[in-house]
């Protein structure tokens, strides 16, 4: 993977991956390695939005909905995985994504039931759409969504990287397809699924995601 200049967070970020890190079996690998390899897939070029920045965000929001997880670190993991593979052409990222995670966490010495709950989680992000009860989805799904209801400012930056990590996507086909997922976002019954999400975050994106919505059509 190509050298890039690393994050002014990125130390910062590897304390944070390695607290996340259940302790593994005996002789498992150092986890570092393993962190300053997500961190290097997350600054790649060809993102504008799913960025580094972005995975600080998640890991900020889930650890304001903590404790509403039933498992607040193997959410955590799962925000470092979530995005792991990312290529804005190919649908498959979440299964690319999950399926390195089960590589990395079993090599790391996390048990097989611990593995398998972070893998779901990260190709739960396909949908955003958790069960009723499931706690550490719910907290996944809201800490990644919770973007929608940013303030004017950063909101616009956002609709503005998106639309440059899709910069191969002619102008017509990209406002009528990110027009349709906005549709379908303000056509659930909640965006949100955590008390806090509910209660803080959703009337801001809903009116968030409609003032897109309207500037798509003008």
């Amino acid at each position: 993977m190509a050298d890039t200049p690393q994050h002014p967070a990125h130390e910062d970020l590897l304390r944070r991956w390695a607290a996340a890190v259940p302790a593994g079996a005996a002789g498992a690998p150092d986890p570092r390695p393993y962190g300053e390899n997500l961190l290097a897939r997350w600054a790649e070029p060809q993102r504008k939005y799913h960025t580094t920045d972005h995975l600080i965000a998640v890991l900020d929001h889930i650890d304001v909905l903590a404790g509403h997880a039933d498992e607040p670190d193997l959410v955590r993991l799962a925000a470092w995985f979530h995005d792991a593979v990312y290529r804005p052409d190919r649908s498959e990222n979440e299964e690319r994504s999950a399926v390195l995670a089960e590589r990395a966490l079993a090599e790391l010495g996390l048990d097989e039931a611990r593995t398998a709950e972070v893998a779901r989680l990260v190709r739960l992000t396909v949908t955003h759409a958790p069960e009723p009860g499931d706690t550490n989805g719910e907290a996944l799904c809201d800490a990644d969504l919770a973007i929608l209801a940013a303030g004017p400012t950063p909101y616009a930056q956002y609709a503005a990287a998106v639309r440059r990590e899709y910069g191969f996507v002619p102008d017509e086909a990209f406002r009528s397809g990110r027009a349709a997922v906005l549709r379908q976002l303000l056509e659930l019954p909640t965006l949100f699924r955590t008390p806090h999400g509910r209660a803080e975050w959703q009337e801001r994106a809903r009116h968030n995601l409609a003032t897109e919505l309207e500037l798509l059509a003008g």
